[in-house]
């Protein structure tokens, strides 16, 4: 569920309302009307001229009210609501933007599943502030060792204090990025590794010390702080990654991802050398994933920290018959899982994922929603809470989709056969900060159907290269060192470049990108025949 509105100045109003909002999918919205001023208080008490003290009980309660409402954004024709629009206008001015931060740290219930997401959303769709207002905004949290061991009663506090420094650490980049992370924020961070600490708050707190860890310089930083430690409190964490505690089995995954990919050190092996993939003959397909979703060593497990929508398909292909999967749900939050072909696009800055196009269909269970096209038709079952098991079954003899959740079966679903009859895969698509584990039948089933199916680890088959989860500096490192020969696909450079499109005649494309393309990638014409040469550059 990718969700952005653009900003545009209203020149007459002199604020800033929202045209665009997408939430899986582009809301179209009619021109708007214009926001209200936001009550707000000077030296000398309410007015509605230049604004530069918000009133804080109004900040307080618009952020509330997007809160409650953001699971209500589904359809194309809605408006995004009025709260929402406030806080943008709110937060055009310096001082509304340091209370709307201060309102989300304070306000924001660490109950709610989609809290840190929404935190996410508003800081990256605000404007950007100034380098002032942020270190100002860091110097009034008054970061430091003390802080983390005072505020070990106010988990709430603590957490959305986490979740808005890795937001803003993200949104950030070079030098402004490096100003705010002081030896006091790292203290700050570090201290709430300790096992004693709530366990949201040590896992919010992974992950802003890996989104800080994106400037090198901040790295150093980081390690540096580490060094000095006689124990890692990250390597201590990363045991925690099959724990039964789901916000703690979070945090182990996370600690595993930071050692393997940004904090790395040469007493500890990487992951994936040890993880145990005898048994496993389909996974999540690394080379068929959107750019900033992690998946774990052995290749069953995915997550997005990320503020985009990301995307996986697995590695096995359905072409006929019955077939099952489960997926453990590790977060209660916005996920799509179901089933897609190869034509469905990963459009994951754009907010489109698995069930918003016609080429996949999708279950959310956080907001009870079946996705087809972008559309999403309710559902009656309770939202999913961690440790719920989804059931994803595909029947192409009748040409059916049937979800189900701890074994409660949902309506079958067919709109997607309309546009394909075979050639599905299992795909899923994250919103930030979620998590679930996949079963493609590795292990036994918590919930199998009472008929004859098959499962993509019977009938899959993967090489041991193929098995490998490689993290992401390694696959890079690999990358570029790489030979890419003459004749390659200019899109893959995987397969050998052997068509042509007609009418316009431009090559370079394998038989399997070519297939994909709805119109000639260098001229931008519609094409009507694939022509098959054997050196189509020549």
């Amino acid at each position: 569920m990718g969700m952005c509105w653009c900003k545009k100045k209203n020149e007459e109003q002199g604020c800033y309302y929202a045209p665009r909002l997408s939430t899986q999918q582009d809301v179209v919205l009619p021109p708007p009307s214009p926001v209200p001023s936001p009550l707000i208080y000077n030296n000398t008490g309410p007015t509605a001229s230049e604004p530069k003290y918000p009133d804080t009980v109004l900040v307080d309660k618009l952020i509330l009210d997007t809160l409650g409402l953001i699971e209500t954004l589904v359809d194309n024709e809605q408006e995004p609501p009025s709260a929402m629009l406030q806080l943008h206008n709110i937060a055009d001015n310096e001082e509304g933007w340091i209370q709307v931060v201060n309102s989300m740290i304070k306000v924001i219930p660490l109950a709610d599943p989609l809290g840190p997401s929404v935190i996410t959303l508003l800081l990256d769709d605000c404007p950007l502030p100034s380098k002032d207002s942020i270190i100002k905004v860091v110097d009034m949290f008054a970061l430091s060792h003390e802080t983390a061991l005072k505020e070990r009663n106010n988990p709430t506090r603590q957490r959305n204090t986490c979740v808005a420094l890795g937001s803003i650490a993200e949104k950030l980049a070079g030098p402004r990025n490096m100003e705010i992370l002081n030896d006091g924020v790292i203290d700050y961070l570090l201290t709430n590794l300790e096992p004693e600490t709530n366990p949201n708050v040590i896992l919010f707190s992974l992950i802003a010390l890996e989104k800080f860890a994106q400037s090198s310089q901040n790295k150093v930083s980081i390690l540096n702080k580490l060094k000095k430690t006689n124990i890692s409190p990250i390597r201590m964490l990363e045991k925690w990654k099959t724990e039964i505690h789901f916000v703690k089995r979070q945090a182990g995954f996370c600690a595993q991802w930071i050692l393997d990919n940004i904090f790395m050190t040469d007493d500890r092996k990487y992951s994936y050398l040890s993880a145990n993939m005898e048994n496993i003959n389909a996974m999540l397909n690394t080379s068929d994933v959107s750019e900033y979703l992690k998946i774990s060593p052995d290749g069953l497990e995915a997550r997005c920290d990320a503020y985009s929508f990301e995307s996986v398909r697995c590695t096995a292909q359905a072409d006929s018959g019955i077939w099952y999967y489960e997926v453990l749900i590790i977060t209660p939050g916005v996920m799509q899982i179901g089933w897609a072909t190869k034509n469905s696009n990963f459009l994951n800055h754009e907010g489109y994922g698995i069930g918003d196009d016609r080429f996949s269909l999708s279950y959310d269970g956080c907001r009870r929603l079946i996705w087809y096209n972008a559309k999403s038709d309710p559902q009656k079952l309770p939202r999913w809470q961690p440790g719920d098991t989804l059931g994803c079954l595909l029947d192409l003899n009748n040409h059916q989709i049937v979800f189900s959740v701890n074994g409660v079966s949902l309506p079958p679903s067919v709109h997607v056969f309309s546009m394909a009859k075979s050639g599905f895969f299992a795909a899923a698509s994250f919103m930030s900060f979620q998590q679930c584990r996949f079963n493609f039948g590795a292990e036994p089933f918590k919930y199998p159907p009472s008929f004859n199916f098959n499962t993509f680890n019977e009938c899959g088959a993967l090489t041991a290269d193929e098995k490998v989860v490689l993290p992401r500096h390694i696959y890079l490192r690999q990358l570029r060192q790489q030979n890419i020969r003459e004749d390659s696909c200019t899109l893959c450079y995987d397969q050998k470049a052997t068509v042509r499109l007609l009418p316009c005649r431009h090559a370079g494309f394998c038989a399997s990108c070519a297939d994909l393309l709805a119109e000639c990638p260098m001229c931008r014409s519609p094409f009507s025949q694939l022509l098959i040469e054997d050196y189509p550059h020549t």
